[in-house]
């Protein structure tokens, strides 16, 4: 990136590197705002005051190399430097199952958020981060706060966007381990219903089965039935916000543990017994990367080995 002007009360003309090219504009502008609410930058895209090459864009517009972007005087908030406990860097830099010059692939502890948010000063990469030494580090995609298992991390942003776009061209063979309530009767099922992102009476995000909704496709196999729950081996051809979570319930059993779309009075019987996490677990990532398959699979713990222990001696 080149910049005419480095100070943020001018108006600076940003030229577009070959490592940008391909992002959105808005998403160009939040990265080089720290601070500025999303709010403001969708307000001066809207309003004209952002330009591509002295000309007008929508904040959908995809920027490639060599264009100019002018960019307005921005007001930004000095945003406070995260500081993550040493232990949980050290733990979750424990936690790297895989590394290469380009991506890391982490085994996320389940009850640790992915990023920082609503309440939460921190998540997990704000903890690799530091523990790597490294800002530059990006998420290429989220899993639930409750959810264990395969996360995977771009070393810069360039890496970053090739890696989402694996992701939305459905290039990453995406595998989870879930353990629903009840005996789930099919061995084998695909699960094809669009999903929407809804909010419940009391303000909570939800997601719901609906006409209107994103396509979303699961395909479930039953992996092994037991007396109270069903351990399923989940394929999902596309990352929806909670997508096995609400297949599952929409198919009549909802995941062990799940406070948002299973039963109270299911969770609590579970809860007995001593399965007290949301037992869904990013068991595999595959994808091509440079002309070779990078395949990770990551078991789950032995809280969840515990868990299954718990049932099978219920019966099967």
């Amino acid at each position: 990136m080149h910049e005419s002007d480095s100070n943020s009360a001018s108006v600076r003309l940003v030229t577009v590197e070959e490592g940008e090219a391909g992002q959105r504009v808005d998403n160009f502008l939040i990265r080089r705002a720290p601070g500025v609410p999303r709010s403001h930058i969708y307000r001066i895209i809207r309003t004209g005051q952002v330009r591509i090459n002295s000309g007008r864009c929508k904040p959908t517009r995809k920027l490639t190399e060599g264009d100019i972007v002018r960019i307005p005087p921005l007001k930004t908030v000095t945003k406070v430097q995260v500081s993550v406990p040493d232990e949980l860097a050290a733990r979750i830099g424990g936690q790297i199952v895989y590394r290469n010059d380009d991506l890391i692939v982490v085994d996320k502890p389940a009850g640790l958020a992915v990023h920082g948010g609503t309440g939460l000063p921190f998540g997990l990469i704000d903890a690799l981060r530091q523990h790597e030494d490294n800002a530059a580090l990006e998420l290429v995609h989220r899993i639930d706060k409750g959810t264990s298992g395969c996360l995977l991390i771009a070393c810069n942003n360039g890496v970053n966007r090739k890696l989402q776009n694996l992701f939305r061209e459905r290039e990453v063979d995406k595998r989870y381990y879930a353990l629903v309530s009840g005996q789930w009767a099919e061995a084998s099922k695909t699960v094809k219903v669009p999903l929407l992102k809804n909010q419940d009476a009391g303000g909570q995000r939800k997601v719901i089965v609906a006409d209107g909704g994103q396509s979303a496709v699961s395909h479930f196999k039953r992996i092994e039935r037991y007396n109270e729950g069903t351990l399923l081996e989940v394929a999902i051809e596309t990352g929806r916000t909670h997508q096995i979570r609400v297949h599952t319930q929409h198919s009549g059993h909802a995941i062990v543990g799940d406070e948002r779309y299973g039963k109270r009075a299911d969770n609590e019987r579970f809860a007995g017994k001593g399965i007290k996490r949301l037992m869904l677990h990013a068991r595999q990532l595959e994808f091509k990367w440079k002309g070779e398959t990078i395949s990770i699979t990551i078991e789950p713990d032995a809280q969840w080995q515990e868990s299954l222990t718990v049932l099978s001696k219920l019966g099967k």
